[in-house]
């Protein structure tokens, strides 16, 4: 097992945005990540109140990253794929206790 410290971030966006958000979290050193199609549920009083359709199709994006680099890829996220962008991305975070079958470069 590896002793190395990961955190996993899930990223949940908008339909059809997970390989966007996935390329944004490249730039911060993400190497790779799993895609999954989701369904969300909306509050229909909080549709009704802000004047929105909330889009229920969502993808979920897992990234399993070194805890170094964690805050770095959330705040990417946040920037290109959060709410106030076509994916209206939402993210957060999880520790790892412990983590089996990464590929890691020689360097690390």
């Amino acid at each position: 097992m590896n002793s190395k410290k990961y955190e996993m971030i899930v990223c949940i966006v908008n339909a059809g945005f997970a390989v966007e958000a996935m390329e944004t979290a490249r730039k911060a050193g993400a190497k790779g990540g799993t895609i999954i199609r989701a369904r969300g549920t909306a509050n229909p009083e909080a549709e009704e109140f802000y004047n929105i359709q909330i889009q229920p199709d969502k993808e979920m994006l897992w990234l399993i990253v070194p805890k170094d680099i964690k805050d770095d890829v959330m705040h990417k996220l946040y920037q290109e794929n959060g709410l106030d962008s076509p994916s209206k991305g939402i993210a957060f975070s999880l520790p790892l206790s412990h983590v089996i079958g990464l590929h890691e470069d020689k360097d690390s």
